[in-house]
């Protein structure tokens, strides 16, 4: 019987298995409906784009804890249509609600996510670790037929500590009774998931679907495995299929698309 190299794998939930960005794009178009927001807005691709960035910057103040959740849900919206010159006579938390709401029922994943985990399940102990809120991660998972797959769901705002601080990964290794030298994170966030993962010291897929080529000397990728600490090392251009030996003995693994974690296993 062959020894499989991973007993655990830990994945992140938002744009690795569920497509966060769609669901987010739809499920926020049909919350300023409900609210007679769209006229006012006129192009809801433009506010949309605004939106995003906006609040990517606020949720990386939450996870480096400069930002609360409470400011940040009300803050993303007031602060968006403001920066899109529509006024907005709802409040910021009416909007958040009702965008909460929406949230679980859309129920896109990303490409290859549901034939990854059938193929995966019952072979390896599976379980989330992720940063979302809460509220909507458990009904995001039920509702997109997920739950039979992960033994366990970990929540940072459960645990107490968010992606990257190892404590999670800590808490959520523990609780699966798992090794760490078995134990794989996947996850798009280089940040949150690949940096905290490496820091705990567990091996670690970095998925991204622009991944270029690293101004790394060609000769040390492909199948080569190089001595490399990464931890504050931004994955600008990097190249796909390339695996990483971390100076804490860890590796780091880049792909494009989930079928590539096949090769991995």
């Amino acid at each position: 019987m062959t020894t499989r190299k991973y007993t655990h794998l830990f994945f992140d939930l938002d744009n690795t298995i569920w497509d966060f960005n769609a669901n987010s794009y739809d499920a926020l178009q049909v919350a300023l409906g409900r609210l007679e927001l769209l006229d006012p807005i006129g192009s809801y691709d433009d506010f949309f784009k605004i939106y995003s960035e906006v609040n990517e910057r606020l949720w990386e103040q939450y996870r480096q804890g400069t930002m609360t959740k409470k400011v940040l849900s009300v803050q993303r919206f007031e602060e968006s249509f403001e920066k899109h010159g529509t006024p907005l006579p709802k409040g910021g938390a009416t909007v958040n609600d009702t965008y909460l709401n929406e949230m679980p029922l859309q129920t896109r994943l990303v490409n290859g996510a549901r034939e990854l985990l059938d193929y995966l399940y019952g072979k390896y102990e599976m379980s989330v670790i992720t940063n979302g809120f809460k509220e909507v991660q458990y009904d995001k998972i039920q509702k997109s037929g997920l739950s039979k797959y992960f033994r366990k769901i970990f929540i940072s705002e459960e645990i107490g500590a968010q992606k990257p601080d190892k404590q999670i990964f800590e808490y959520a290794v523990k609780s699966m009774n798992a090794k760490k030298k078995k134990s794989l994170m996947i996850g798009d966030s280089w940040d949150a998931d690949i940096i905290g993962a490496l820091n705990f010291g567990i091996d670690q897929v970095y998925f991204a679907s622009n991944l270029g080529k690293m101004d790394i000397p060609s000769e040390k990728w492909g199948s080569l495995e190089i001595n490399r600490d990464i931890s504050n090392v931004p994955p600008k251009n990097i190249m796909v299929n390339a695996t990483i030996l971390n100076s804490n003995n860890t590796t780091t693994t880049f792909i494009a698309c989930l079928e590539e974690i096949f090769n991995i296993l």
